[in-house]
C-alpha cells in the first residue's frame, strides 16, 4: 500500500504542477488575497472527485460516451477564450489596483470592498468552470490516473496518494502567492500578469478546438 500510494503521490504531482489554466486562476487569487481557502478547497475536492471517478472505473465507463466529450471539450473552449479576453481587458484597461506589501491589502474604493461577499459566487464558479470544464482534466486526472491505478495492488492507495499532492499543490500554490505580493505592487505588474493570463487562457481555448 505504501509503495503503491507514494507512486499516486509521484504522479498526481507531476500532473498538476503545470502551468495552466487552474494554477494560474488559484495563483491571481492567492496574490490578491481573496478568497484564498474557498478557491484551494474547491480545486482539491474537485480533484479528489475526478481522481476518485478514475479509480471506480468510471473513467473507463466515460470513454465509451464521446459525445460527452465533445460537450465538455466546446464548453471548456468557450469559457477560456471568456475569461481570457476579461483578463485582457483588464491588462488593457486597469482598475487602478495594486498591492500594499506592509499591509497586504489592496489599494481600492471602498464601494470595491463592498462586493466582496458577492464576489465569493462569481469566485467559486469560476473555479468550478475551470475545474470541470476543463477536457485535459479528464484526459489526466480520470481516464490516465484511473488507468495507472488500475495496474496497482492497492488502487486506492494510489488515489489517497494523489489526492494528498492534489491538496497540498493547491494550498501551497495559494497561501504561498501572498509572499509575490511585493512583485505586484505597482499596476504596471497587475497589467502584466493579467496580459499573460489571457494569452495562456486564449491559447488553451484555442486549442481545444485546433487540436483534437
Amino acid at each position: 500500500m505504501l509503495i503503491s500510494a507514494v507512486a499516486g503521490l509521484g504522479l498526481g504531482f507531476s500532473l498538476i504542477i503545470a502551468i495552466g489554466a487552474q494554477n494560474l486562476f488559484v495563483l491571481r487569487q492567492g496574490m490578491r488575497r481573496e478568497h484564498i481557502v474557498l478557491v484551494a478547497t474547491i480545486c482539491a475536492v474537485s480533484d479528489a472527485a475526478l481522481i476518485a471517478l478514475g479509480v471506480s472505473g468510471v473513467g473507463l465507463a466515460l470513454q465509451a460516451l464521446p459525445w460527452l466529450t465533445e460537450i465538455v471539450r466546446w464548453a471548456g473552449a468557450v469559457f477560456l477564450v471568456t475569461y481570457g479576453c476579461l483578463a485582457a481587458r483588464r491588462a488593457w484597461r486597469p482598475s487602478g489596483e495594486v498591492l500594499v506589501p506592509s499591509t497586504g491589502q489592496t489599494a481600492r474604493a471602498t464601494t470595491a470592498r463592498t462586493a466582496t461577499q458577492t464576489s465569493a459566487v462569481a469566485v467559486a464558479s469560476t473555479a468550478l468552470a475551470l475545474t470541470w470544464l476543463n477536457p485535459h482534466v479528464y484526459l489526466d486526472t480520470v481516464f490516465l490516473l484511473g488507468s495507472i491505478a488500475a495496474t496497482h495492488a492497492s488502487p486506492w492507495a494510489f488515489a489517497a496518494g494523489a489526492i494528498v499532492a492534489s491538496a497540498v499543490w493547491f494550498s501551497g500554490l495559494a497561501f504561498g502567492a501572498r509572499y509575490l505580493g511585493r512583485l505586484l505592487s505597482t499596476e504596471r505588474a497587475w497589467r502584466i500578469l493579467d496580459a499573460s493570463i489571457a494569452v495562456v487562457m486564449i491559447g488553451l481555448g484555442i486549442s481545444l478546438v485546433v487540436f483534437r
